[in-house]
């Protein structure tokens, strides 16, 4: 009698394991084919697009989507720049993680509890895309094991053009077009560089900061993408 029960659980168990795994490779098999068909399928939506607008409805809130896919030859080279001087300098030296910054982010959160980001912008198209703006140890988990399949089935151009058309840039404000039409009333190709800088200031936290309200941060970028020689 007992053998039998211990047998039943076990049968029980490994149908469970099975289960969970199919579901896993299922989820990645979704990623891996989302991410071939991104090399030319421009996105319709994303998650975070998706997550905005369930909370304005949960809230009973007013939404209304700005977003506007364009080729990377209509953004402007200098809020290219920008943007890349700003989120991840070392864009296209690393492999979807940029370590260097990682130690500094632990070194700043261990010896003064300031907590600092270290996220690449394959990383931040990843969790744009797919995972949304929740926090936790389980999707930076998935993030991290999905980044690597990224850098993998799309070049750094498709990386730079997806991120710069479906980033969070305002309240339903998405992308470089959107951005720019909503800000400063022209093409994401003709914004100058005072302009540029300005929206990648907003990046960071684009529900509560608008261009040229951290003239300090906005210096810091400027005098980075001059030591880069941009």
């Amino acid at each position: 009698m007992a053998g039998n029960i211990k047998r039943r659980r076990g049968g029980f168990a490994r149908r469970l394991l099975r289960a969970a795994l199919a579901i896993v490779a299922a989820f990645y098999g979704c990623i891996a084919l989302s991410l071939f068909l991104l090399r030319w399928v421009r996105p319709p939506t994303t998650a975070v697009q998706t997550e905005r607008r369930i909370e304005a409805q949960m809230h009973h809130k007013p939404y209304r989507k700005s977003y506007r896919f364009v080729p990377l030859a209509e953004i402007s080279p200098t809020l290219q720049h920008a943007v890349i001087a700003a989120e991840d300098a070392r864009f296209y030296q690393h492999h979807g993680f940029d370590w260097n910054q990682v130690q500094i982010a632990v070194r700043e959160d261990v010896e003064r509890g300031k907590r600092r980001g270290a996220s690449t912008i394959t990383q931040q198209l990843v969790k744009n895309l797919f995972l949304g703006t929740s926090r936790s140890v389980i999707r930076k988990g998935v993030e991290f094991s999905i980044v690597p399949l990224t850098e993998a089935l799309l070049s750094k151009q498709r990386i730079l053009e997806l991120y710069l058309n479906v980033i969070e840039w305002g309240p339903g404000v998405y992308g470089a077009q959107a951005a720019s039409e909503h800000y400063y009333g022209t093409a994401a190709k003709k914004v100058t560089r005072e302009e540029s800088v300005g929206l990648a200031e907003v990046l960071p936290s684009p529900l509560r900061r608008r261009p040229g309200q951290l003239p300090a941060y906005g210096a810091a970028i400027e005098e980075r993408m001059d030591e880069m020689r941009w």
